[in-house]
């Protein structure tokens, strides 16, 4: 994620209102997340959609890390000799 700048990033939803444009086009260029603030208290964050993209591909790769932790804790594991024919055994029936 992008240097975040408080005098220029944080703005009050009214403000955003009026120049959301001019925000959007800020976003993009700059690549910084812009704090939407109510009532004086963060309300939401506005980000592009670059900056989304690789926050959901990093938030499935730790998942994906996870999932393959908790595997090896449960014993659920294969060895080099049963992966190599489980890959063959799955070829073999693809090609077939």
């Amino acid at each position: 994620m992008k240097n975040f700048n408080i005098s220029s990033d944080i703005i009050p939803i009214g403000e955003l209102k009026k120049q959301l444009s001019q925000c959007l086009k800020n976003i993009r260029s700059t690549g910084h997340p812009l704090v939407i603030t109510q009532n004086g208290k963060p309300a939401g964050v506005l980000i592009s959609p670059a900056e989304y993209d690789e926050l959901v591909h990093n938030q499935r790769f730790v998942e994906s890390v996870g999932r393959g932790l908790a595997d090896i804790e449960s014993g659920n594991v294969y060895s080099t000799t049963e992966l190599k024919e489980e890959l063959r055994s799955r070829r073999a029936a693809r090609d077939s």
